[in-house]
């Protein structure tokens, strides 16, 4: 069947057929103002979401996935069993899949410059075939972990800054945006809808009694999710738990097969209790076919992170202000004290008074933008509040990294290191590195691995601080 997708129309048009106003008088530069949805603005700006080219759009879905997935099992406290399969089309093959038929009638409109495509006639060395570049992929993230329900299935993944990660506590995700922009990239590059097979367990335990399947994309220009098919199955036969979601994106395997390879690596360096497993097939050139798993090497999982109030150091204007609005209490020193973590009676007494406020007279629903001001200058320079609250983050710790160090390279010799937990701008973070010599496959030197809330730092490496005083011993 197929989907009747909305034609894109010049501004002017539009300001006539939306009921914008005319422009009247003077002269026009034919300049309209367009109100954009949160799916359109980062479908034109992708590179923010990290969907920068072929190659890098590629990893960027490949590792949302993964880690979406590691947080559903963390979530309920189940080891994770994580496959990644990922299957390289030819565009000829992405044609056929499609039942797209192309055959070039205008045989002049595809043919090269004779400046560009002439070669000298005697030239006798052979050329060497190149591996392929851009194709189509068909990538499947399957995990054991709690699943979605089956009502909420369409908005958690068709509605951009959707999410349950909001919040002061360590998660991998926080904005509602990464699968979603997995989905708008695979709208852009195949126009193929995503599929998703889930049962939800929110406690873990035996498999429910139906699972779902759902395929959808999402209305870009509404930023709402298009159901082309979502039903519930029974679960008795087929015993399914967690989920799974396809998706067919372009992508370019050549030049980020490194990286999604190395960030498989170090994923399991930091997560040495999950069993990961990914796979590729390249369905043109088989002899480029390849697999890689890492076994689970620990059962201990780390503990749960949990939601915290803001750091006072950390506010900022909008913060306070979205404090303010939800607060019950009825004096500036018990709105600090009780709505923002690490102050103490006295501590929020002496603030008020150092804004020059009477805190017997002075209610929290009478401060003004600039009283708002005031107050966030004095949280962010007082020296007295202790240090952020760690339990709202969920560190891997150093026994668990020297674990999976061991595990994925087999060095010599490892040392690790964890920083104290540190907020910027209200995010939370610690973070934990581990320097090793020799190994499994790995360059002559020291190997330097970085994580920050148990996400792999891969890039910039050399600029950073364990870097530098690695390399200078």
């Amino acid at each position: 069947q197929r989907q009747k997708h909305p034609i894109r129309i010049s501004s002017e048009r539009r300001s006539k057929t939306h009921g914008m106003p005319k422009r009247t008088g003077g002269r026009s530069h034919g300049e309209v103002q367009i109100q954009k949805s949160p799916a359109e603005f980062f479908a034109e700006n992708q590179a923010i979401a990290g969907f920068d080219n072929m190659g890098k759009s590629l990893y960027t879905s490949i590792r949302e996935l993964i880690e979406n997935s590691l947080d559903a099992c963390e979530s309920i406290d189940v080891l994770p069993n994580i496959s990644v399969s990922i299957e390289e089309l030819s565009k000829e093959q992405f044609n056929k899949l499609r039942g797209i038929s192309q055959q070039n009638k205008d045989v002049e409109l595809f043919r090269k410059r004779k400046e560009t495509a002439s070669k000298k006639s005697d030239d006798k060395t052979p050329t060497r075939k190149k591996a392929s570049q851009e194709g189509y992929f068909i990538v499947k993230v399957k995990d054991n972990g709690c699943g979605m329900k089956h009502e909420k299935i369409p908005d958690l993944l068709g509605r951009v800054l959707s999410g349950s990660k909001y919040g002061v506590r360590q998660t991998r995700g926080k904005f509602g945006l990464g699968a979603k922009m997995a989905l708008i990239w695979s709208k852009k590059s195949s126009g193929v809808p995503i599929k998703v097979t889930s049962s939800h367990r929110p406690s873990g335990g035996e498999p429910p009694k139906h699972f779902s399947t759902c395929v959808l994309d999402i209305d870009i220009t509404k930023n709402v999710p298009r159901i082309i098919e979502h039903k519930k199955n029974p679960n008795s036969i087929k015993q399914w738990v967690g989920s799974e979601l396809e998706i067919l994106i372009m992508g370019n395997w050549t030049t980020y097969k490194a990286r999604i390879v190395q960030y498989l690596q170090q994923l399991a360096i930091i997560t040495p209790y999950a069993e990961l497993e990914l796979t590729y097939k390249n369905l043109s050139e088989p002899q480029r076919n390849m697999s890689v798993r890492y076994d689970r090497r620990s059962e201990q999982m780390p503990a749960a992170a949990r939601e915290v109030k803001h750091h006072p150091s950390s506010v900022n204007n909008l913060v306070i202000q979205q404090l303010l609005e939800r607060t019950k209490q009825k004096s500036i020193s018990k709105f600090l004290e009780t709505e923002l973590s690490s102050v103490s009676v006295g501590v929020a007494k002496r603030i008020a008074a150092e804004c020059g406020w009477d805190d017997d007279d002075m209610a929290p629903d009478e401060l003004t933008d600039k009283d708002i001001t005031k107050l966030v200058q004095v949280l962010r320079t007082v020296q007295m509040f202790k240090a952020p609250d760690g339990s709202c983050l969920s560190p891997l710790g150093e026994y668990n990294l020297n674990l999976g160090i061991r595990k994925v390279l087999e060095p010599d010799y490892v040392a690790t290191a964890r920083d104290r937990p540190c907020a910027y701008e209200g995010h939370p973070f610690i973070v934990e590195a581990a320097v090793s010599l020799g190994g499994k496959d790995v360059k002559e030197g020291i190997t330097v691995v970085r994580f920050a809330n148990r996400i792999p730092l891969l890039f910039e490496g050399k600029t950073t601080a364990p870097t530098s005083m690695s390399t200078c011993l």
